[in-house]
């Protein structure tokens, strides 16, 4: 009953590689644009801020077709990556990160920007009075007090990602091995007669996967939290 199947392994296995890769590919450009939104001052804020939470009101299939177009081995991207350095990126794993990383990087951004934007910024202008300087200042100051809305933006990606299903099956497909991750072999057991069971077991293990995320996340945000006001 605990022992998982070769096919549960594999898709988690794959939604876990497919989530790691995601997260860690998009947390530079979500810091950059969190902090572009907090502190950054123009012209076009409104129009940047709208592009980036674009993902969360779009339909995932729109998300992933748009992907399919850009990305496709003929599309403008795709086409460029492929032919001057032999990348392809539709129906791939890297596809499905890329897929999973464009729906889940609003989230990622939106928890990063809030907790930026309570930092006090009185304490940064204290250390670069003492003699600290923009990077210095960001790496002992700004990032140890914005750290659990990071951690929080970090931890809601990776669940965003491990249940990522549109997007996904529309830019990269059902390919066993390659881009069946949990949810899109969820959905291709109910399809098959005497799926039933297999599909049981595979949304407890994502049910359980997620929830562990969401409370190490807390964990380690009461942790950071405390260590700051200690």
């Amino acid at each position: 009953m605990f022992t998982l199947t070769p096919l549960e392994i594999e898709a988690l296995s794959l939604s876990l590689l497919v989530s790691g890769w995601a997260v860690a590919g998009s947390l530079p450009l979500g810091l950059a644009c969190a902090w572009l939104l907090a502190r950054g001052r123009f012209p076009g804020k409104t129009l940047l801020d709208g592009v980036i939470h674009l993902p969360l009101v779009l339909p995932p299939v729109v998300v992933g077709y748009g992907l399919l177009v850009l990305l496709g081995r003929r599309g403008p991207v795709g086409a460029w990556l492929y032919d001057w350095f032999g990348i392809t990126i539709a129906f791939t794993w890297k596809g499905a990160a890329v897929a999973s990383a464009v729906v889940a990087f609003p989230l990622m951004v939106r928890a990063i920007r809030l907790s930026l934007e309570g930092v006090d910024r009185g304490l940064e202008q204290a250390a670069r009075t003492l003699g600290c300087g923009p990077v210095r200042t960001f790496l002992t100051v700004t990032l140890p007090l914005m750290a659990p809305g990071l951690l929080a933006g970090v931890i809601l990606a990776f669940a965003r990602s491990l249940s990522e299903f549109g997007a996904t099956i529309t830019f990269v497909s059902n390919i066993p091995g390659e881009t069946r991750t949990l949810p899109i072999a969820l959905y291709a057991l109910t399809q098959v007669p005497g799926g039933d069971d297999p599909a049981f077991r595979l949304c407890v293990i994502s049910v359980v996967v997620a929830f562990a995320a969401l409370l190490a996340s807390e964990v380690l945000a009461r942790r950071m939290q405390a260590r700051l006001k200690g």
